[in-house]
């Protein structure tokens, strides 16, 4: 018997948080492009001592962050992330259908949505490639 799309929940296919980047807003630039070079993906979910999203941080965001600033590659390393992530960011919740999150993704043109709880506390991450294969059933 096959799953309908409708039934399908994001925290039936999001990530766990040992699965994606999770770093602390007192971490380094440097240490949170490790992590995301680390995990292989293109985000990190910025998170506070009672892990509550701050903020994320993207492979577009050093794109930006470079061109905009022309300052050394090395200063940049040692300023906080937290000077350079997204704060104003989509996230869903739990309990959202997963059909309803990828229309989010594909109007917001995102790969990535952190999922958190009614505290904004990081719950997981739903990426693209892994809901897909959910709704494709591979």
């Amino acid at each position: 018997m096959s799953t309908q799309i409708e039934e399908i929940l994001v925290q039936d296919v999001m990530m766990n948080c040992d699965s994606f980047p999770v770093v602390s807003d007192k971490e380094l630039l440097r240490e949170t492009i490790i992590e995301m070079c680390n995990f292989g993906l293109g985000i990190a979910c910025i998170v506070n001592t009672n892990n509550q999203l701050k903020g994320v941080f993207t492979d577009g965001d050093i794109r930006r962050l470079i061109l905009k600033l022309q300052k050394p590659i090395a200063a940049l390393f040692v300023d906080d992330v937290k000077d350079y992530c997204t704060k104003i960011y989509a996230s869903i919740k739990p309990d959202t259908s997963l059909k309803r999150a990828i229309l989010l993704m594909e109007e917001l043109n995102i790969w990535d949505l952190p999922v958190v709880d009614n505290e904004n506390n990081l719950k997981g991450l739903l990426h693209l490639h892994p809901a897909l294969k959910k709704l494709l059933g591979i």
